[in-house]
């Protein structure tokens, strides 16, 4: 005979000062899509910190222009993008997905999936062949996509196939945190707030425009080792890169 079900456990009883609502439908999706890729992978994240006085130095002598001819601010988050990509051509099984157990899939290219903070919850569009494009097309590529997360305008295909994804709480004043990957990406980075801090550069102290990256990454596939050479990839092109050739038409 099977076991009799068991009963449900009833409601908890409302507190004073409650009000009980529905959790909307993609918030429901994005705590299942959380949980499971908190109980499926091997969560570790790693935080390199990167000097980003070049890239805000590179930043202003365009960014007026820019806003004037393409409607829209000339963020940091392009310039972040552009040096992960490198990086993720440089080490491709960040770039990758498990298909099973025993199986990877290694991309040849690099579809970047950045998130945008919806007033409901979070949803990542996705810049389909990111490495084909330069500084500019990057930046529009992201305020187009991110305009229509806002306006509901968003397509499925819009929201699939990313190989890797980039998120920004750094708009929203924080310092570090440590995002969950997106599944089925290994690995997820993070920009957080740029701030003048005093850093020690040949023995001196100097003020410069400073900020954290982590990656959070799964342990399964990618080691410690390649995490931290991965961000230094993105570091060290964070902090020489001539970024102007791709804006030379702004200056």
């Amino acid at each position: 005979m099977p076991a009799e079900a068991r009963p449900e456990a009833p409601p908890a009883p409302y507190l004073p000062g409650e009000r009980i609502v529905e959790v909307s439908h993609i918030r429901h999706e994005i705590a299942k899509h959380m949980v499971q890729s908190h109980s499926i992978t091997a969560h570790v994240t790693a935080i390199v910190e990167v000097d980003m006085t070049s890239v805000s130095n590179q930043r202003s002598k365009v960014k007026e222009t820019f806003k004037q001819r393409e409607g829209f601010s000339l963020t940091y988050l392009p310039f972040v993008a552009k040096a992960a990509i490198d990086a993720l051509i440089a080490w491709p099984i960040v770039n990758a997905r498990f298909v099973d157990e025993q199986h990877i899939a290694l991309h040849d290219y690099v579809n970047l999936g950045i998130a945008v903070a919806l007033e409901e919850g979070l949803i990542v569009p996705v810049i389909k062949n990111a490495e084909r494009m330069n500084l500019v097309g990057l930046a529009r590529s992201m305020h187009d996509l991110a305009d229509k997360a806002r306006t509901g305008r968003l397509t499925p295909d819009d929201v699939t196939g990313s190989t890797f994804t980039i998120t920004n709480p750094g708009s929203f004043g924080s310092i570090i945190q440590t995002p969950i990957i997106n599944l089925p990406n290994v690995a997820i980075l993070s920009l957080e707030l740029i701030q003048r801090r005093p850093i020690v550069i040949d023995e001196a102290i100097a003020i410069r425009q400073m900020v954290y990256i982590p990656l959070s990454y799964d342990h399964r596939l990618i080691d410690g080792a390649v995490a931290a050479q991965f961000l230094s990839r993105i570091k060290h092109n964070l902090e020489t890169w001539d970024f102007l050739p791709d804006l030379a038409s702004y200056m």
